[in-house]
């Protein structure tokens, strides 16, 4: 088998790796504030502020374990990593169905930041398998298994809650994270690039040497931080939004319905943006995303019925959609491949301090100041993101200019 047809059959396996992991993660998301209700007769604040903490406290492990990872994933494999990481997820997930407080809950959570990475672990596996010039299609392609998980992944997990129960679905979905370990032992690690390329190894110094010598690069990553609070602040109140716009019948079900359909936004355009990228520039199409994802979040603010911001969500999803894989694509592009693992680490450690701030700050405004204002403040991070990152573009023309991707003729 040659190296490429591996490199297919690899991305095409982690696709599934990934469609099991994503799906897994989601399912329970819809419902993870009706759970925390479900533990004792609390006030709505109450509620908000524990959804707030119960999801955002995953990240704060997680925030500080990705480097870790990333690191022994550059020396040992990163394939040994992933195997192990979705093990102990699965077992955290698995034992949450058990719980009897929000304390417990809390607890699990927190260990499961852990060994949560697996979608951004991948990601640096398949990348240093791909050329530079590709590697925004290559990565939205890869994107997409982690999409469809996602988009089906709320429905089913509404369903399966209203059906058979809380606890039920959170030991069912730890089935498919087993799954996507095994599937990961299916596959061949190997690095492109020469030889000495492949066997160098950087110490933690050298990386973060590199990375303060391109500020372009030190601006995309700061940006990561300021996308994620801005997602993720409406994450864990999203489904108390749409009971307050809904009502309480089959509220699991239509929750899963709207954030599915960022999902679906996701699906159609992760690939395209990509490609796009690949040909124009991935800080220009980082620029006009956030720009978009701003101008499409500002309306959720005004909704008076759940389709109204299931549409919405679905366009917030088209744009948000390349964020990801763009911003990988340009990591790829600048990190050497012995340091892309440790790299990639710290773009997903800051994000997950995003995701810390995010559900901490969206529960707590929403909890004063009502949904709405959630939505303004997420649009306005999203504009500044865009503003920093074109300032930054233009300072620095030379190197932007210098790191831009070629097109490949034919």
């Amino acid at each position: 088998m040659t190296e490429k047809e591996m490199a297919k059959r690899n991305l095409y396996i982690m696709w599934f790796a990934n469609f099991f992991i994503a799906g897994s993660m989601t399912m329970v998301l819809p419902f993870l504030s009706l759970y925390i209700e479900t533990f004792g007769d609390f006030s709505p604040a109450y509620v908000q502020h524990w959804s707030g903490w119960t999801f955002g406290i995953t990240f704060v492990t997680a925030f500080i374990f990705s480097p870790i990872w990333g690191r022994l994933g550059d020396q040992y494999g990163r394939k040994r990593i992933l195997i192990f990481t979705s093990t102990l997820l699965g077992i955290s997930i698995f034992l949450m169905g058990f719980v009897n407080s929000v304390g417990e809950l809390f607890f699990l959570r927190l260990f499961m930041g852990v060994c949560t990475g697996f979608i951004s672990l991948s990601q640096a596996y398949i990348s240093t398998q791909t050329p530079k010039e590709i590697a925004g299609r290559v990565m939205g392609t890869l994107q997409t298994g982690s999409i469809t998980g996602a988009l089906f992944g709320p429905m089913i997990g509404g369903v399966l809650a209203d059906s058979i129960g809380f606890s039920a679905t959170f030991q069912s979905v730890a089935i498919f994270i087993f799954i996507s370990a095994v599937l990961v032992t299916l596959t061949k690690e190997y690095k492109i690039g020469s030889k000495a390329e492949r066997s160098k190894r950087f110490t933690r110094k050298e990386v973060l040497a590199h990375i303060a010598r391109n500020p372009v690069l030190v601006t995309v990553l700061f940006i990561s931080i300021l996308v994620q609070v801005a997602h993720f602040s409406i994450q864990p109140i999203l489904s108390l939004y749409v009971s307050e716009l809904h009502g309480p019948e089959n509220i699991a079900f239509f929750s899963g319905v709207v954030f599915s359909a960022a999902g679906l936004g996701n699906l159609m355009m992760s690939r395209r943006w990509g490609s796009l990228a690949d040909n124009i520039g991935y800080i220009k199409v980082l620029i006009i995303l956030l720009i978009i994802a701003a101008v499409v979040y500002l309306p959720g603010a005004f909704v008076t019925n759940i389709w109204q911001l299931t549409i919405i969500r679905f366009f917030l999803g088209i744009a948000i959609g390349g964020i990801v894989p763009v911003r990988i694509a340009y990591i790829r592009q600048e990190a050497p491949i012995s340091m892309q693992g440790e790299v990639l680490g710290y773009n997903t450690s800051l994000r997950f301090f995003g995701n810390i701030i995010g559900p901490f700050m969206g529960g707590m405004i929403s909890a004063y100041f009502g949904f709405s204002a959630v939505f303004f403040i997420t649009s306005g991070l999203l504009f500044v993101s865009a503003v920093v990152l074109y300032v930054a573009m233009n300072r620095h023309l030379k190197v932007v200019d210098a790191n831009q991707p070629v097109k490949q003729s034919g």
